[in-house]
């Protein structure tokens, strides 16, 4: 399973995100994937995924089909998200 934050650093809500990932890897001991959309990688993956609102956290199984994805503030909660950590 992948799991993938996509947000841009210079924003109101990068501080939230921030937070959020911290927290993440401290309840969870798993580090999350972030990707800024406005590299040619993450232009890329957003196009594949049909993101367009930040910041989004989307779960990918191996083969790279979704399995779920959070749109924009609020982030879900970290039990939502750990539930695709393996």
């Amino acid at each position: 399973m992948r799991i993938v934050v996509v947000y841009k650093e210079q924003n109101d809500y990068t501080r939230t995100v921030i937070d959020f990932l911290h927290d993440f890897e401290h309840q969870t001991g798993h580090e999350l994937e972030t990707i800024d959309p406005d590299t040619a990688e993450g232009m890329l993956f957003c196009d594949t995924y049909g993101i367009v609102d930040y910041p989004t956290i989307i779960a990918t199984s191996d083969n790279g089909e979704m399995q779920n994805t959070w749109n924009g503030l609020p982030l879900p909660t970290i039990s939502e998200v750990s539930y695709y950590v393996q």
